[in-house]
């Protein structure tokens, strides 16, 4: 964990039933200065966001439905949260071809396997997260 690094330190919370997917976005995050949160499903996940207040969430789609049967990213928009919501998955292309992800709340998708750089990337521009030298944090 990195000390002293106040509000420039986002949060991101993942949300993949395979803990090996987790773990491989854990550690590019982590090492890219991210506070990380986890959870298997989309239900812990209601918990989670509630708890830790993500800056972004990365969501495999085929995660079980969060309250209602919705997606986690149409639950927060339901619940007026703004968080950014990607998608994280291998069945994003039926997707993005079939459902307009604006209407589901989607901020962008991700496909397995993840180019770990270009999520870090992604996430260090749309939250505006500096890029941290780990030997100085």
């Amino acid at each position: 964990m990195n000390i002293g690094l106040g509000d420039r330190r986002k949060t991101v919370l993942l949300i993949d039933a395979d803990p090996h997917a987790r773990a491989v976005l854990r550690a590019a995050l982590e090492a890219a200065s991210f506070s990380v949160g986890e959870a298997a499903n989309n239900r812990e996940a209601e918990r989670t966001i509630a708890r830790i207040r993500p800056d972004a969430v990365l969501a495999d789609l085929l995660a079980d439905p969060a309250g209602d049967g919705m997606t986690i990213s149409e639950w927060l928009r339901a619940n007026g949260d703004p968080t950014p919501c990607y998608i994280v998955s291998t069945a994003a292309e039926a997707l993005v071809g079939s459902i307009g992800l604006h209407e589901l709340g989607v901020t962008g998708v991700f496909l397995k396997p993840v180019d770990a750089a270009l999520v870090v990337q992604t996430l260090r521009t749309r939250l505006a997260a500096p890029a941290i030298d780990p030997c100085r944090a």
